[in-house]
């Protein structure tokens, strides 16, 4: 059986931050993409704030191995490419209702 992540996580804030999460998110939503088809992918979206904007993550993934989520974490683009300043993980379990 998979285990589940909840992944929470928070864009950098520098005046650049925005520019580069949308120049990346074309290759963040491909991966997750391949991710879903792999059954991977739960569910995810943005977080934002009071305006609207994006200001970072929420993440549900699955995966066999602690391996095989260490090397989506070094392949994740919002990861490598300093979209998320702090990222957490931590266990979870989708309620089955």
């Amino acid at each position: 059986m998979m285990k589940q992540y909840v992944i929470t996580a928070y864009d950098y804030t520098d005046a650049g931050a925005l520019d580069r999460r949308m120049k990346v998110r074309p290759d963040h939503f491909e991966g997750a993409k391949e991710l879903k088809k792999a059954s991977n992918f739960i569910f995810g979206g943005a977080i934002l704030n009071d305006d609207g904007k994006m200001i970072g993550s929420v993440m549900v993934m699955q995966f066999e191995t602690e391996e095989q989520l260490e090397k989506w974490k070094q392949t994740e683009p919002y990861i490598t490419q300093k979209i998320w300043e702090t990222y957490e993980i931590k266990p979870f379990k989708l309620a089955d209702v």
